[in-house]
């Protein structure tokens, strides 16, 4: 298994993590980034200032901008790109002479707009049937990075495989579970940045430990109603994929979630907010699609529907609360 060559395509602060935790375990990793210039950056001062600082980067973990170097002869791939480019790499990369056989790994938690496919979806719809999985979790990427101790889940339809890519990450710092639910893993790590950037607006506007607890219980329901609307099953979004993933993003310091509906609920607009981040803020456009998803099923997801309305719609944070929680009275 040491001899597997692997290929992160991502620089971003995930896809390090990843490559440092598997180089530390002994496999050769190439990671791709989407910027030479940054890429040359990386390759010289192994460390990423912008996405994981603070972490040193192995010497024996190659940096590349060219994907045809990244990934020939690698037998696993791991797609760490922002959801709303992802498509745009897959399209690159399906004439870049893969592996037969190579296993893809997504670790994007998104929701593509206009689509409204989840990234799976939308790997299958680029490159056909190939060996597919997903893998999500409560994972943020400093922490895991630094070695405390984190979980994570490895969904895939193959049994085999996803026992297979539980041995690769496995470390004794990073506790791996497996789902066969890929629909509930990928919908659990995509629509609860939604929620945290509500529970972010929550900390903006000052208010307390009681509104936080209300915003992520409900917000789960919201979640678990559409997952399972769409196929999922219902006890994924109570696991470490959804009830953990919840949590963790709506209470770190590290969220950028968070820390989106917090700047918002300090007064800053969207753009403003934006402006001045090195990351992507995932649960923005899947904010979009999210509420495009709940009226194509027909799911009452109202926590949801005023993260959108403030983000899209230019609405007041204090009135998107106050309609919340005047909504007509029901049984939980």
């Amino acid at each position: 298994m040491k001899k597997l060559k692997i290929a992160v395509l991502g620089d971003g602060g995930w896809g390090t993590t990843l490559a440092v935790l598997l180089c530390r375990k002994g496999f050769s990793v190439t990671i791709w980034g989407a910027f030479a210039d940054y890429t040359a950056v990386l390759n010289k001062k192994r460390v990423n200032d912008k996405f994981l600082p603070g972490v040193k980067i192995p010497r024996e973990i190659v940096f590349t901008h060219n994907l045809a170097d990244a990934v020939i002869d690698k037998g696993l791939i791991i797609l760490a790109v922002p959801s709303q480019y992802l498509r745009r790499v897959l399209a690159e990369l399906k004439h870049k002479g893969i592996s037969s056989g190579a296993i893809f790994l997504s670790v994007t938690k998104g929701i593509e707009v206009g689509s409204l496919k989840r990234m799976s979806e939308l790997i299958c719809q680029e490159l056909g049937a190939v060996k597919l999985a997903v893998l999500s979790g409560p994972t943020i990427a400093h922490e895991v990075a630094n070695q405390l101790p984190s979980t994570a889940v490895i969904a895939a339809t193959d049994k085999k495989l996803r026992n297979y890519l539980q041995e690769i990450f496995s470390t004794d710092k990073f506790r791996i579970y497996t789902n066969s639910d890929i629909a509930g893993v990928e919908l659990g790590g995509s629509l609860k940045n939604v929620i945290a950037i509500a529970c972010g607006i929550s900390d903006g506007l000052k208010f307390g430990a009681n509104t936080k607890a209300a915003i992520l219980a409900r917000g789960l329901a919201e979640i678990s109603r559409l997952g399972v609307a769409m196929g999922a099953k219902a006890a994924t979004f109570s696991g470490i994929s959804g009830l953990g993933d919840l949590v963790t993003t709506c209470i770190s310091s590290y969220s950028r979630n968070r820390f989106v509906g917090e700047q918002i609920g300090r007064g800053k607009s969207l753009r403003q907010v934006q402006a001045h981040m090195q990351m992507v803020a995932e649960g923005v456009p899947t904010a979009k699609s999210a509420y495009q998803l709940s009226r194509k099923f027909r799911v009452e997801m109202p926590i949801t529907g005023q993260v959108y309305n403030v983000l899209y719609k230019n609405k007041s944070p204090r009135q998107a609360v106050r309609d919340l929680m005047m909504r007509a009275s029901k049984e939980e």
